[in-house]
């Protein structure tokens, strides 16, 4: 079983920059994913960017490519990491609530029926 937190959800101008962070800790197993969902007022969650260990690779969502990067620390603690979603050049439709999520053996899942471990999302606003 994994825990995910995440932080670093604030208001932001558009063009801005925002880095969130999830710290995951509890039984990693060597195949897992961790993917960034977000959230947007009146609308269905969707994927952002997913990291599998499958392959060590990250894949994003066309809306998001260019501007969004996922990355890791470098954490010996086998237990316990902490993943970055950095957002750069946001706009007003990046709003939302943004959540961390993650699940054994899945390779690079969009679909969030696939995450069983979620955390409980942080709200970033791009707002003028």
């Amino acid at each position: 079983q994994m825990r995910l937190v995440e932080s670093g959800g604030r208001e932001v101008q558009p063009g801005g920059s925002l880095r969130l962070s999830c710290v995951v800790s509890g039984i990693i197993q060597t195949y897992y994913a961790v993917a960034w969902f977000r959230q947007a007022p009146g609308k269905e969650r969707e994927a952002v960017s997913v990291f599998s260990t499958s392959d060590d690779s990250t894949t994003y969502v066309d809306s998001v490519k260019g501007r969004f990067t996922f990355s890791r620390d470098n954490a010996r603690d086998t237990n316990k990491f902490t993943v970055y979603l950095q957002m750069d050049s946001l706009q007003p439709e990046g709003t939302g609530v943004y959540y961390c999520a993650a699940g054994y053996g899945i390779r690079k899942s969009l679909e969030e029926t696939m995450y069983p471990y979620w955390g409980q999302g942080t709200q970033v606003t791009v707002s003028s």
